[in-house]
């Protein structure tokens, strides 16, 4: 697994690579070597900005959401109950069940840090083949094509650089759709001056990765939060999402994605269901990736045009 991860994460940032080798200082163009630094650079200085600027604040966000909300889902369910027909749906029982899965998931979250820390190794040993891969991956993959036949060679080359290119642009994209609803949703639920405003924007920009049910779920524990406080600020949201969600549909999601992508969204859950089974998060990291290549093969390889 961890071969695959980081060879996966060579493959979509070698165009990276690239692009930084194509930089002029004069009579000066940097070496891949040196590219590869001044990448790795840029991605440690980026993870620094998010560890100490962008994550403490997530966190108590977090931390005093798991304290506060199971002392107000009573107010919560009062004022469900003023709807007609609202004890016909058994509100209290669901606030006791829907509280303690709460507890139960923060609880998970928090004791289940130090187990994540724990694979921090795996992730240092990743970094490194990923670099050695980007340093080496052309000879590695040159002797890879040797092993077949030359009558196969070409077609399945041109197969793997298929997949490469549809792999790095639909990460690329997806990334930039995560980053856009992430800080428009932390910008608007900051003026609405919504409570966890950080905490439910970063949960926003993160769950868009998940087509449909990940909006659907974000954007229903934002406007619960939103209705601790009032129902206009609740509305607030909802009409941000309902005007987000056409936005991305109609310019973003064209503009950014293109048709050269064309991953369907039933194709990125059930990818990532799988991917997490197997797996676990390193399983959800790289299974739309390796969705994106198997569809790739099976276009060539099985799928009958005729």
């Amino acid at each position: 697994m961890i071969l695959y991860v980081s060879a996966l994460f060579a493959v979509v940032l070698m165009p990276a690579v690239t692009q930084i080798r194509q930089w002029k200082i004069r009579n000066y163009r940097p070496s891949r070597g040196i590219a590869i630094v001044i990448l790795i650079a840029a991605v440690a200085a980026v993870l620094a900005l998010f560890f100490t600027t962008g994550l403490p604040p997530v966190l108590s966000d977090l931390r005093n959401f798991s304290n506060e909300l199971p002392q107000r889902i009573p107010e919560i369910v009062t004022r469900i109950k003023k709807f007609p027909l609202a004890d016909k749906f058994g509100i209290d029982s669901f606030a006791q069940r829907a509280a303690g899965y709460f507890d139960a998931t923060a609880g998970y979250i928090f004791t289940s840090l130090p187990l994540w820390l724990s694979h921090v190794f795996d992730i240092l040993t990743a970094a490194f083949l990923c670099v050695y891969f980007m340093l080496e991956g052309e000879h590695a993959y040159d002797f890879f094509l040797s092993l077949f036949p030359g009558t196969q060679r070409n077609r399945l080359n041109n197969t793997l650089k298929k997949a490469e290119r549809k792999i790095s642009k639909w990460l690329l994209g997806q990334g930039l759709l995560m980053l856009v609803l992430g800080v428009s949703s932390t910008i608007v639920f900051g003026l609405l001056h919504v409570r966890y405003f950080l905490l439910l924007g970063f949960l926003m920009g993160l769950f868009n990765i998940i087509p449909i049910a990940g909006g659907v779920i974000t954007i229903v524990i934002a406007a619960g939060v939103a209705a601790l406080d009032s129902w206009t600020k609740m509305a607030g949201v909802l009409i941000f999402y309902a005007i987000y969600i056409n936005v991305e549909n109609a310019i973003l999601t064209p503009r950014i994605m293109r048709s050269s992508v064309n991953l369907m969204g039933l194709t990125v859950l059930v990818a990532l269901l799988l991917g997490t089974a197997l797996a676990g998060i390193v399983g959800a990291l790289v299974s739309v990736p390796t969705a994106a290549l198997i569809t790739v093969f099976l276009e060539e390889y099985a799928v009958h045009k005729d």
